[in-house]
This record gives C-alpha cells, structure tokens and sequence, in this order.
C-alpha cells in the first residue's frame, strides 16, 4: 500500500493513526460488551476506519457530516464524549436520544452531525437541504454524506444526487463500496464496474479511491473539500474498502466466499499504516503500547460510567411532549376587519406571500413553482419578489425535495414543499413519515417543513389526481395536519403552518381553488390549529366533516331547511378539537362524520371511535359514516359523481333521523 505523505507533518501523521485506532479499541470492547449483553446490537466498521477517520477530519469542525452504520470513526474523530457515545449505544438518557433510537441512529448539533436512519437512502436528499442553504447564506463550506453500496441502488440515491447536480450543491457524496449489501455481493447490486462512473450520468465530478489507505482518503477530502468551498459543486467519491465483519454481529460472515476475509484482512488499513510509520521512524512499539493502552483504559472507564448510569424511567408525559417541537399555537387577529371577497386559491396565495415577507429564511421548492407559477398558478409572479434562489424549480423527485426541507431546517431554514397534486405523494412518504415526523421526538431536533397538497376529486382527474389521502398521515405522531374549508381559513391556517415549527401536511381541495370566494382580511393573521368552527348552529343533528365535505353539509342543509343540522368543521385534523366535537355531539344526541375520502379506515373511523368512547351515553342512535365509495376514483364524470358521498349524505340523514 503507497502512503504518499507530501505535505503531512509527523504531527498529522500521527494523529491519524491515533484516530484510526480510537474506533477500533470501541470495536474491541463493543464486541465483548454485545456477548455479555450490555449491549443489544453492533454494526461493525471494522476495517473500514480509514474512509470514515480521513474523510471526517478532512472536514472542517462545523461543516456538517451525514452518517450511515459504519460511521464510528466519524463520531470519534468529532470527539464526542465517549461516556454519551456509549449511553446512546446503551439507551440511557446521557446518550443523544434519551433511549428513544439506537447505536448510530442520532444527530446533533452540537458535534456537527446528522445520523442515519434505517432507511438508508434518505440521508442524501437531507446533505442537499444542508448543502443548499450554504448556498443561500454564501457560505464557504462544504456538506459531507455517506451512503453505501447497498443504499446506492435506492431511488432516494439517484434523486439526491441529481439534484445535487442540477443545483450544484456544495456536496461531497461518499459510497463506501465495502463489497457487500448484508449478504448480497456487489455483482447483484450494480453493474457498473466503479460508483465513480455514475459522476457520468448526473454530469458531475467523480474519483475512486482506496477507502483503506488513510492518507489516500485524507488528502483527497482535504483537496475536494477546499476546492468546493471555493467552487460549489457536487462531487461523488467512491472508497473501495471490505467488511470484515458481518452486517451487523447476529448476521455474521458464513456467505463470504472462502479466503475472501484473510485476503482483506491483509488490506487492514491499520495494520498496514502502522507499518508504515514504523518504517518512518514516527511510531515505535513502546510508543504504540501506550496509545493503545490509553485508549483500552479511556473505553473501559467510559463504558463503567455509562453501565453505571442509572436506567430511564418511562414518563409518558414527557414522551408524548416530545413529539412536537414548542410552540405557541396563539390566534393572532387580523389588524382590521373589512369587505373583501377572494377565492379560495387567492387566499393561499396571500399567505405565503406574507410569510415570504415575514421569514426571509423561507424556501420554496416544488416542480413548475418558478416562472411557471406552479400547476395552480399559486406562486405566479414569486420569482420577481423573492428570486430564484427562494423560489426554487425541483427536478421531478419529491424525496430528494422533502429530504432537502429537512436539511434547510437542520441549518436554520423554513421550507415549503409543493406538492403537484396530493397523490403524488407518494414519492416522498418515507421522508414525511420516517424522517419529518420522527425527527423531533428522536434527537430533538426541529423539522420545520410545510408540504402543500392540492387534493380531491370532482374535477374529472381520475385516480392518479384526485385521491384524498390524508388518513395515511394522521396515524403518524410528529406531523399535523390542517384541512381548511373556506378561503379565510386557509389563509390564517397556512401563515400559521409557516409560523409552527413542526412539519405539517397542508391539504388544500382543487375544486374550492377558483369556486369559492369569501371574506379574507388583508395583510397578517393567524388561525390556531386544533380549534374545530362551528359553521352552522342546529340542535337535532350533528355533522362533523372537513374540506369540501363541509360544502357538501352546506348544501345539503340549504335544501332541507326543516332539519336543525349543526355543522362542525374541523380545519384541523392533527391536533383536534374534541371538545367541540363532544360539546356538539352531546347537544344533539345524533352524529353523522362525513369525508371525501374513501370509507374503510378513513378519518371518520378514529371519529367515530373516539365519540362512541366519550359519548356512548348521550347518543340517542348509531354514529353513521358517510363517504366515498372503496373504489380509486374513476375519470368518467357520472362515475366521480356516484363514486361522492352526496347521495349517500341524504340517505344517512333520513335514517338517522327515523331512529
């Protein structure tokens, strides 16, 4: 193995090897600690310490470092104490997450570092929201990210890296290629012949290196990342390393092939360096003895302190607080009322406008929102006020984008991401559900992300456009949801969504968007969530709904005079207003839930159950769901008109009515 040492002094040399072996001491005691229990699970980086030690000190100290599984020598070299390393591999509440996430699994601030989750693509689109919003500051740093062999054949790996691209974000991208997905060999993950070859396709710089060859990985991430400082551009780095131990220790090794660990085993980038500075004349054994026996004596008196901490004891209070960042949910009145009727789409419009004015650290992203002024012409003329670098046109991947958002939180950013149509999703739903909403609960970090969602039916856009899909998010803790009716309610929900520094999903229905006007104050006002409007006073029937089920209740209602419907909109579903639900429920001792979306597990089911909990004894018959059919929504316009639940409100009103 070459060590080129140009421009190293001893003292660097040195310190690397240092370095170096700090994680693989770790290693050594982990691996005993693992068979006697103190701790429940260990990946591995065993051999791989040079990618992670030279990339990472290569970095500066507050530049930030996104991380996988085999990372340790990253967190070590950002010398993180080694008592809340361990704590956090034991699940104590000195570790990062206060038990609530394991091993590698946490990020913080503190340390500059951003850790994985199991989902091993994700962290790509999360370095671009990092590396972007140096780009906005006109910062000279640079982003690091890690992913692997493995996580290089995931979509969110391919998203990220294009949009690093076309973005040209100050971004380097390691693959450490350690030639194994768990189990599956590189040959049936990939064919190309090196990761650096896909710098081809995304139009950007690409180098492989030996990822075992410390001084190798040091210079050229020292080099790289100077350079990006100076140019920001992307830059894709392949470091060519081998596990030598499993995927994770339960897993072991029996699928490698015979004399594949003993030939790589002579590659040990320890080993090897260590002999080198042998030969310098800059290491001795005596001196060796002592590094390694300092760093055997700081490892067993740090994992003593930690088994000596006292345990969690669970306080769901605290949990359940911990969900969601701080904030103050205050209703904020408009500084004058006045006549003026807008549409529905105008509204929220005016509301991200305001809160452009109001945080000039506020991001727009989403396809088509620049120039174009998005599908809806909802952001038309934005460019002009706020420029593209605020008002950003995204290639076609909302994964990467989501992740993004997330990135611009971590660094201090507000994000908007816009979705085309709420059905799309989709594409994101791993960053929204396992990133945005998690985020906060597992290391007390912010995600302070809006995603847009024009949603449902009854504009003749079939299945693809059409869905109302909000019952896929409201199970999942950390995120809110809001779901306005009318125009000023959108308006005040959206500037409060930009003011809450939670992620929240924003469903605005398409069909409102240029039918329905009403009353909206001008300039700033906000609308709390988790406060339900009652939208009509009755005392013989409540309906509880949201979105356009209201105007459905609305119209209903105008044609049948005779009956005293109260009407309960919900403008939030995520948090909710009980109160109001049972205040009404209790009142009119009869109770229809009414929603777009389709009837089986739709929202109408976690209403119904928390009414038939808390209201069993003031209800005078059967909650009744009214919703669409279980079908995808069909194209054809008399078939959207059937799959609606109109029809089916009337017949559940005259049933409820007779009993």
């Amino acid at each position: 193995m070459n060590f080129n040492t140009e421009n190293l002094d001893k003292e660097t040399l040195l310190h690397l090897y240092k370095a170096m072996v700090l994680p693989r001491t770790i290693e050594e005691k982990m691996l005993i600690a693992l068979r006697q229990g103190k701790i429940s699970k260990w990946f591995s980086s065993w051999g791989q310490e040079a990618t992670s030690v030279g990339s990472a000190l290569a970095m500066n100290k507050e530049e930030y470092i996104l991380t996988m599984h085999r990372n340790l020598g990253v967190f070590t070299s950002r010398e993180i104490p080694l008592d809340r390393l361990f704590s956090q591999f034991q699940g104590k509440m000195n570790g990062f997450t206060k038990g609530r996430d394991r091993s590698f699994h946490f990020g913080t601030q503190e340390f500059k570092i951003v850790g994985m989750i199991s989902h091993l693509g994700s962290q790509m689109g999360v370095a671009d929201g990092i590396a972007l919003s140096h780009l906005l500051n006109q910062e000279e740093k640079c982003t690091l990210v890690y992913t692997g062999d493995g996580g290089a054949s995931e979509g969110d790996f391919h998203e990220a890296v294009n949009t690093a691209a076309v973005w040209n974000l100050p971004v380097i991208i390691v693959v450490e290629n350690n030639q194994w997905g768990l189990s599956t060999p590189s040959r049936e993950q990939f064919r190309c012949k090196s990761f650096a070859d896909k710098g081809i396709g995304y139009g950007i710089e690409a180098h492989s290196i030996n990822g075992n060859n410390i001084l190798e990985v040091y210079q050229t991430f020292k080099n790289l990342a100077e350079s990006i400082r100076k140019n920001p551009r992307p830059i894709l780095v392949e470091c060519n390393t081998f596990r030598l131990r499993g995927h994770e220790e339960a897993s072991g090794t029996a699928y490698y092939p015979e004399g594949m660990i003993e030939e790589w085993t002579k590659q040990d980038p320890i080993a090897n360096y260590e002999q080198f500075l042998l030969s310098e004349g800059i290491l001795n054994q005596n001196l060796i003895e002592e590094i390694k026996e300092s760093y055997k004596k700081q490892v067993d008196e740090a994992l003593d302190q930690t088994i000596a901490e006292p345990e969690i004891i669970p306080n769901k209070k605290t949990e359940l607080e911990d969900v969601y960042a701080p904030f103050d949910n205050q209703e904020i009145l408009p500084e004058k009322l006045q006549n003026r009727e807008i549409r529905f789409i105008d509204a929220i419009s005016e509301a991200i406008e305001i809160s452009m004015k109001n945080h000039p650290n506020l991001v727009l992203m989403g396809q088509d929102i620049a120039e174009y002024g998005g599908a809806f012409k909802i952001t038309e003329g934005f460019v002009e006020k706020f420029g593209k670098k605020r008002v950003r046109n995204t290639p076609l991947c909302e994964a990467a984008i989501v992740g993004s958002g997330l990135g611009l939180s971590i660094n201090g950013y507000k994000s908007m991401v816009e979705m085309q149509f709420a059905d799309f999703v989709t594409e994101g739903f791993n960053q929204i559900i396992n990133n945005l909403a998690k985020t906060h609960y597992r290391w007390n970090q912010k995600a302070d992300v809006v995603v847009r969602m024009p949603t449902g039916a009854g504009t003749g856009a079939g299945p693809f456009h059409s869905q109302s899909n909000e019952a896929w998010f409201t199970k999942t803790p950390g995120l809110k949801i809001a779901y306005p009716a009318f125009p000023d309610d959108a308006k005040g929900l959206l500037i409060q969504s930009f003011e809450n520094p939670n992620p929240v999903l924003f469903f605005e229905h398409k069909k409102l968007y240029r039918s329905l006007k009403g009353n909206v104050p001008e300039g700033f006002y906000t609308t709390p969530f988790g406060k339900a409007r009652k939208v009509k006073e009755g005392n013989e029937l409540t309906i509880i709904t949201y979105g356009l089920g209201v105007h459905i209740a609305l119209e209903f209602a105008e044609k049948n005079p005779e009956i005293s419907l109260e009407i309960v909109d919900l403008r939030t579903l995520i948090p909710l207003d009980t109160e109001t639900i049972y205040e009404s429920v209790k009142k009119c001792n009869k109770v229809i839930i009414l929603h777009e979306d389709t009837l089986t597990c739709g929202f109408g089911a976690e209403l119904s159950a928390l009414i038939s909990e808390h209201c069993f004894e003031d209800l005078d018959a059967p909650i009744l769901r009214v919703a669409s059919m279980d079908t995808p929504i069909p194209f054809n316009k008399k078939l959207e008109d059937q799959f609606m639940p109109n029809e089916e409100l009337a017949e559940a009103v005259e049933k409820i009515l007779k009993y």
